[in-house]
């Protein structure tokens, strides 16, 4: 929705990259979303970014990204600069300091503006591959990136003290009974921190990362199934194999309503193998690697954990605990690998969500 303040960033932007306020359509939001975003006309996206939270150098770190990957022929929407030449513009709006930036609007559109429906005349297996192939070529440039300015590690944000300051010790959930858990859904995370310390962390296994890789962040365009990625908010240094694990955690979608874990075991095996197959096209990653796929899944799980929470107590003040949430946790205490999806309990007709 539009507001005064909208209007006067928009009016502050539009001569530092050369547009027309007409132009300009605000786009809805997602929730927990930092970002106010615009389309230009019909090619450009400008977005608008507070730094409460992130400083003038972690926008400027991932544009240089963005603008890296775009140079060494990653398929991603690139950064455009101002007409000063700049990736990130600074307007003062009411008081407050906002990083703009404008990009490329990915051509295509998402699957899930399709019904999760694949282009006609194309097997799916085709655009596996893709998702796979796209993500090896963006690992491979980042095995050579030497950045200028340097973006946040994984560990900058999840860490011991972070979990601790977030997390309360009475955290209850009553899906999982009337005690308190908040003591020991920090000692399974901290374990689990530990756990990933102890991985290979050498420039074949550890640099910069997506760390959202998934349907949501890339448009496809189904006349040629060429896939195209953005939002690159969240990227930082951390392994390769999280951005590999969060597209195992979302390719659960296909299959999560059959009733049959082996089923679903045997149809993750593929869809996962197609990925790797297109992965392997572009980027090399070890076996030795890939076998810590199941404490990856474990971090992804962990980050969207702690997304969630911290999102709950901006906007409530407090963490809710709902079934999804609940599922999440019920598995980080029970240590249940690969999400719980091949457990005999799991529940296709309510899919991760203990509010059945």
């Amino acid at each position: 929705m539009k507001t005064k303040e909208t209007d006067m960033m928009i009016g502050l932007a539009a001569p530092l990259f050369g547009f027309d306020v007409p132009e300009a359509k605000l786009l809805p939001s997602h929730e927990g979303g930092r970002n106010i975003v615009f389309a230009i006309g019909n090619d450009r996206i400008l977005r608008f970014s507070g730094l409460e939270d992130r400083t003038f150098a972690d926008y400027l770190a991932e544009t240089e990204y963005i603008r890296y990957l775009a140079e060494g022929g990653a398929f991603v929407a690139d950064v455009l600069p101002s007409l000063s030449g700049k990736l990130v513009e600074r307007i003062i709006c009411e008081g407050v300091e906002i990083a703009v930036s404008m990009f490329q609007r990915a051509k295509g559109d998402q699957i899930a503006d399709h019904g999760y429906q694949y282009r006609e005349g194309a097997p799916v297996e085709e655009y596996w591959f893709n998702t796979g192939k796209v993500l090896g070529r963006m690992h491979a440039l980042s095995k050579k990136y030497a950045p200028e300015t340097k973006r946040f590690d994984f560990f900058d944000k999840y860490n011991e003290p972070y979990l601790e300051k977030l997390i309360p010790d009475g955290l209850t959930c009553g899906f999982l009974g009337k005690e308190p858990i908040g003591a020991a859904v920090k000692t399974k995370m901290h374990r689990l921190l530990e756990k990933l310390r102890g991985l290979p962390s050498d420039p074949e296994s550890y640099g910069m990362i997506h760390f959202d890789y998934s349907d949501g962040n890339y448009n496809i365009d189904y006349a040629d199934g060429t896939i195209t990625v953005f939002d690159f908010d969240n990227c930082r240094t951390g392994w390769y194999l999280f951005d590999l694990a969060n597209l195992w955690t979302h390719g659960v979608g296909w299959i999560a309503w059959n009733g049959n874990a082996g089923e679903r075991r045997a149809f993750m095996d593929r869809y996962f193998s197609e990925i790797l197959r297109g992965y392997r096209s572009e980027c090399g990653i070890s076996d030795e690697m890939l076998s810590f796929l199941p404490l990856m899944i474990d971090a992804v799980r962990l980050e969207n954990t702690i997304d969630e929470f911290e999102v709950e107590m901006a906007e409530e003040g407090r963490i809710e605990c709902d079934g999804e949430q609940a599922y999440r946790l019920k598995g980080l205490l029970e240590d249940e690998p690969f999400m719980g999806f091949f457990s005999d309990d799991y529940d296709p007709e309510s899919p991760f969500d203990l509010d059945a």
